[in-house]
C-alpha cells in the first residue's frame, strides 16, 4: 500500500476551503509536514495564522455562501494553478461547512438557507469549476461529509441533509472519474474537537473526549484512506460503528433515536 507521505509527493497544489481552523488547518499542517514543496492555496474569509517552516500558501478571500465570490476565487485559483510551476497532480479538499443547532422553527431561514450554499452549493460549484484541470492534471478531491450523513438527523435536520448530499454526490462522482485519473473520497468524521459546535449553538462539551475524535486525528485517517485509494472513509471506530448501525435501520427509527441523542445537547444560544 502507498504511504501518506509517498502519495502526497506526488501533489504539487492542494486547493483547499476554510483552511483557516479546524480540520482544514490540520490539513494544511500535516500535508506541509511531509511535502514542503507544495503549494497550498486556501480559500476562506480569514486568512490562515500558520507558523510552518517553508510553507507556499496562497491564501484567496473568499465568502464561500456568495456564488460571485466562488467564481472570482477559481478564476484565481486557476491563474496560481498556471503561473506558478506545477507539474504535478492537483488536490481539492472540499473542508468548508457548518451547522446549526436546534428546531427547525427556531432557527433563521437565512440560517438554514446559508447553510445549504456553502455545505452544498458551493461545494459542487468550485468542484465543477476546477474540474477540468484536475483530470488533465490528474488529482483528487476530498469532500468532508459527516456521520450525520447516514441517518435523519432531528434538531439540525439542515445540516444532516446537507451530509447526506455530500456523501452521495461524492460516491456518484467518484463512479463518474473512475476511468479520467480523478480520485474522489468522501470523509465522515464524528464529533470533532473544532468551533463547529460552538457555531452551532451547542454546549461546550457536546464533543466526548472518550468518542470525540481530534482535527489531527481525523486528517491522519483522511490522508491514510487517500494514500489507500479509498472514496470513502468513516472515521474513528466507534462513529464506523454507529453510521453502519444506523444506516441500516429504518429510516423513522433512526431518526427517533438521532432525536435523543441530540436532544442533549441543550443550546448556548439561538443561530440568528
Amino acid at each position: 500500500m502507498t504511504s501518506v507521505a509517498d502519495a502526497l509527493s506526488l501533489y504539487s497544489m492542494i486547493i483547499i476551503t476554510g483552511g483557516s481552523s479546524g480540520i482544514g488547518k490540520a490539513f494544511i499542517e500535516r500535508i506541509n509536514a511531509v511535502n514542503q514543496n507544495v503549494v497550498i492555496c486556501n480559500l476562506s474569509r480569514r486568512e490562515p495564522s500558520l507558523n510552518l517552516s517553508q510553507l507556499k500558501l496562497r491564501h484567496v478571500h473568499c465568502d464561500l455562501s456568495d456564488p460571485r465570490q466562488i467564481e472570482r476565487g477559481a478564476i484565481e485559483v486557476l491563474r496560481i494553478l498556471n503561473e506558478e510551476p506545477v507539474k504535478g497532480r492537483v488536490l481539492l479538499i472540499n473542508n468548508s461547512g457548518f451547522g446549526g443547532y436546534g428546531r427547525s422553527e427556531d432557527l433563521t431561514l437565512t440560517h438554514q438557507t446559508e447553510m445549504v450554499d456553502v455545505n452544498v452549493r458551493a461545494l459542487v460549484d468550485l468542484t465543477s469549476r476546477l474540474l477540468p484541470a484536475l483530470k488533465e492534471r490528474g488529482g483528487a478531491v476530498v469532500n468532508i461529509a459527516s456521520t450525520a450523513a447516514f441517518q435523519p438527523t432531528a434538531f439540525m435536520a439542515v445540516y444532516g441533509a446537507t451530509k447526506a448530499f455530500v456523501l452521495h454526490w461524492s460516491l456518484a462522482l467518484g463512479e463518474e472519474m473512475r476511468h479520467c485519473g480523478v480520485q474522489v473520497l468522501a470523509v465522515c468524521p464524528g464529533p470533532t474537537a473544532t468551533e463547529f459546535f460552538q457555531r452551532a449553538g451547542m454546549k461546550k462539551g457536546a464533543v466526548s473526549d472518550r468518542w470525540g475524535q481530534t482535527s489531527e486525528q481525523v486528517v491522519d485517517e483522511a490522508l491514510r484512506a487517500l494514500a489507500s485509494g479509498r472514496r470513502q472513509v468513516v472515521t474513528g471506530w466507534f462513529n464506523w460503528l454507529m453510521a453502519a448501525t444506523s444506516s441500516r435501520l429504518p429510516k423513522p427509527f433512526a431518526a427517533r433515536l438521532g432525536a435523543a441523542v441530540l436532544a442533549r445537547f441543550r443550546m448556548n444560544k439561538v443561530n440568528t
